[in-house]
């Protein structure tokens, strides 16, 4: 299909309330549409090829890169994010190649080390604006990376934009109007950024031996619903690390089910018929049931309880970001050694050495660390 079909497709199929390509606001440079692709899969296109999404690969999503091979980065993170959004997309009649390009760019933004990182580099700005990762993003986006000499950034379209601006207010452009919550598809990668990172943390946890899935049972209904459903679809299959598994992949469909028969049951029954409507409700359209919300919320806290708090995980982390920080003061004494594309785009030497540090990925740091001749804190 060329992009005309596609978009004749969107009309026909999609949920009244879902973003249209056709009907996107256009971009801040205005370019020839694309014979084939729609608006919003050029967008999710420039993202897997920009710069700062391959670099996501060595960033630290809980547990440092170097630490061992099988853990979760936040590359994969965006992808398992990316395939959880399209089920359920595609599940929903909402836009798919849109939430493609949300759950992609979502972490663009992230610094080296995950939130221990991203802690620091707002404590390094305070009285500079400030760092979040979510900001950082979307400055990614329209201005630190470079595809074209006509415009910098991605020059994605403006509602991919709008829908990396998490939790921050969502103002309707033509009326001026202040909307309750964002595009439907913005809340379903929200969910479903929520729905991978417990499944594979959970994987992540008990494999490093962290996470005690026996204890678990007790501790956490969710846990056990999902290990009774492992057995009874593998009922030869004894207590250990390949049960452990499937219970964690039971867990993520069981998540992924009960986010689509809510979500559904939600858009059958609003008068929504367009996307500003079903950004004005009274609750978000999609989400979890009330009692699989609570189950959820309690496998959040049982987590980082036992999990994101423990000093097994926190040493590394921990170190690693002394060592971020330092990088951080050196780059400052040393403006000569930020590159002059970050100063040209930045309102303060903090931001520029910020934009630099926020880039750079776990192994880049102890490189960068040698040369400026600074040392770890151990």
């Amino acid at each position: 299909m060329n992009r005309l079909e596609k978009e004749t497709l969107e009309q026909e199929r999609l949920h009244p309330a879902a973003s249209r390509s056709a009907d996107s606001r256009g971009r801040s440079f205005e370019e020839i549409p694309d014979e084939w692709r729609t608006r919003y899969e050029r967008d999710r296109d420039r993202i897997i090829h920009c710069s700062a999404f391959r670099r996501l690969m060595y960033k630290t999503q809980v547990f440092v890169n170097h630490v061992g091979d099988n853990q979760r980065t936040r590359l994969t993170h965006s992808l398992e994010v990316l395939q959880v959004s399209r089920s359920l997309a595609s599940a929903l009649n909402l836009n798919e190649p849109l939430c493609e390009a949300i759950a992609l760019a979502h972490d663009l933004g992230h610094p080296p080390y995950g939130h221990s990182g991203e802690v620091l580099l707002n404590e390094k700005m305070e009285g500079f604006g400030g760092f979040a990762h979510n900001r950082q993003s979307l400055r990614i986006a329209d201005v630190l990376e470079q595809r074209s000499p006509e415009y910098r950034g991605l020059n994605l379209t403006v509602e991919t934009k709008d829908c990396l601006k998490k939790h921050e207010k969502v103002i309707d452009e033509a009326s001026g109007k202040q909307l309750r919550f964002p595009r439907l598809e913005a809340q379903l990668v929200d969910l479903a950024d929520s729905t991978a990172y417990h499944y594979h943390d959970v994987d992540d946890g008990i494999r490093e031996g962290i996470l005690d899935p026996v204890k678990m049972r007790a501790d956490l209904p969710l846990w056990d619903l999902a290990v009774v459903a492992a057995e009874e679809r593998h009922p030869a299959e004894s207590a250990g690390p390949l049960l452990w598994r499937r219970a964690a992949n039971e867990l993520l469909g069981m998540a992924i089910a009960d986010v689509r028969k809510e979500s559904e049951r939600r858009l059958n029954a609003t008068n929504a018929r367009t996307a500003i409507e079903a950004q004005s409700c009274d609750q978000r359209l999609i989400g979890h049931s009330s009692e699989f919300g609570s189950m959820v919320a309690k496998l959040h806290a049982y987590l980082y309880e036992n999990m994101y708090l423990q000093e097994a995980v926190n040493w590394h982390v921990r170190r690693a970001t002394e060592l971020l920080g330092k990088v951080f003061d050196s780059l400052l004494e040393r403006p000569d050694r930020v590159p002059e594309q970050f100063q040209e785009t930045a309102e303060s030497p903090q931001r520029a050495v910020c934009d630099f540090v926020q880039g750079m990925t776990d192994r880049y740091v102890d490189a960068i660390a040698k040369e400026l001749g600074v040392l770890p804190a151990y």
